[in-house]
């Protein structure tokens, strides 16, 4: 999902301030809410998927350990949050604007009325959502650096051993 964030976030920063006589506008439009729709689905098919695992209880934290346990329940609460309430407010901007949502060409049904009364509110509410999203995967990206530079650190020492036994 996040090889899909990139490219939500890079398109929709550079589309905002496109003018609209660009031709290909549309398309980036087009292509951002498709990008949006297919995590949606992604994110049910995780939250399944992690309500299956969550059967099997988890073993009780140490003392010293529960708070740690705790801050990252909490952040990856949030992040669940941000990854459906982002689209959702996209979808909610669309609708209200009296703009569809298509999934990559198959126009999918209005969710929310036309009322381009409180559209503007809802561009407002999808852009500082979108951006405290990605404040909060920067916050997880910290969070997370121990792991990854352990992963590529065991990684890059079994090649290495490899290779030189070659």
């Amino acid at each position: 999902m996040a090889a899909i964030y990139v490219p939500i976030f890079v398109v929709g920063t550079y589309m905002a301030d496109l003018s609209r006589d660009v031709s290909y506008r549309g398309m980036l439009y087009n292509f951002h809410k498709s990008l949006g729709i297919l995590t949606t689905i992604l994110l049910a098919v995780r939250i399944f998927m992690l309500s299956i695992k969550l059967q099997h209880k988890a073993p009780p934290s140490r003392p010293k350990q529960k708070f740690d346990r705790i801050r990252r329940i909490a952040l990856h609460a949030l992040l669940y949050i941000f990854m459906l309430a982002v689209p959702l407010s996209g979808w909610f901007f669309s609708n209200s604007y009296d703009k569809d949502v298509a999934f990559f060409g198959i126009v999918l049904p209005r969710l929310f009325v036309v009322n381009k009364g409180i559209a503007e509110f809802g561009r407002s509410m999808h852009f500082w959502l979108a951006y405290s999203f990605l404040a909060f995967i920067v916050l997880h990206a910290i969070d997370q650096w121990k792991f990854l530079r352990a992963t590529v650190r065991r990684y890059y020492k079994a090649m290495v051993k490899k290779f030189a036994s070659s």
